[in-house]
């Protein structure tokens, strides 16, 4: 499930927003809808320097949401869900979206696989939400003032998720490679092949994605399609 805010209409809210401080667009990944609502009903009355545009209760309906990527997500990494946390953080991250990556249980092990992958911060889901929004602050302050978000297409109406391409070894290793930040160039070198190879590898997985009707034109569809196909390592 996924739900969004809204926002007022009318020339008087548009005038109130642009002269107010433009508040941080976040997303929430939460398998619990009750906790998710408690914590935007939360995050509405009491960190108003942050907005809620996107709720979810899975992996798929973030990634799908007609306004990811948002400037930051807070997820739950502990989801029951077969893509890695490695994939989830690292597909915000191409996005242009900063991870504050919760989790239930104390375990360093997952804490450092969601830091290795780019999480700006892992916290406990015990910690009060004051304390997280306050770490989500800090965290964002040592990114770049103005963090951009790529303008992904959403998926085709209608189109399943498990509706993948069948990729070869060498498109898979590819399409990883250049969806993880590689250059097309740095994808051959990495993979010890002629530049004109690796381009040929991308642009059949392009071919294939669209032939399943999964645009992949450009590099931040592309993106998309592997963090929502599970693709990334």
């Amino acid at each position: 499930m996924v739900t969004r805010s809204g926002e007022p209409s009318g020339s008087s809210a548009r005038s109130t927003r642009d002269a107010a401080p433009r508040a941080v667009r976040l997303g929430l990944l939460d398998p619990r809808e009750d906790l998710l609502a408690a914590t935007s009903a939360w995050i509405r009355t009491h960190a108003p320097d942050f907005e809620v545009v996107v709720a979810a209760s899975t992996w798929h309906d973030l990634v799908t949401s007609d306004v990811f990527p948002t400037q930051v997500v807070v997820m739950d990494v502990e989801l029951r869900e077969p893509i890695s946390i490695e994939a989830r953080i690292r597909t915000c991250r191409a996005a242009g979206a900063a991870v504050v990556a919760l989790s239930a249980s104390e375990d360093d092990e997952v804490r450092e696989r969601a830091l290795k992958a780019g999480a700006v911060r892992h916290l406990a889901k015990s910690r009060p939400l004051a304390e997280v929004m306050e770490q989500t602050r800090a965290a964002l302050e040592m990114r770049s003032a103005d963090v951009s978000s790529a303008q992904w297409r959403p998926l085709p109406s209608g189109v399943a998720a498990q509706q993948r391409p069948r990729l070869s070894a060498g498109e898979l290793e590819a399409l990883r490679l250049y969806a993880s930040g590689s250059s097309t160039p740095e994808v051959a070198a990495k993979m010890n092949v002629q530049f004109e190879t690796a381009k040929t590898y991308l642009q059949r997985v392009r071919r294939k994605y669209v032939a399943v009707g999964r645009p992949a034109s450009r590099r931040a569809d592309l993106i998309r399609r592997a963090g929502e196909d599970g693709f990334l390592p």
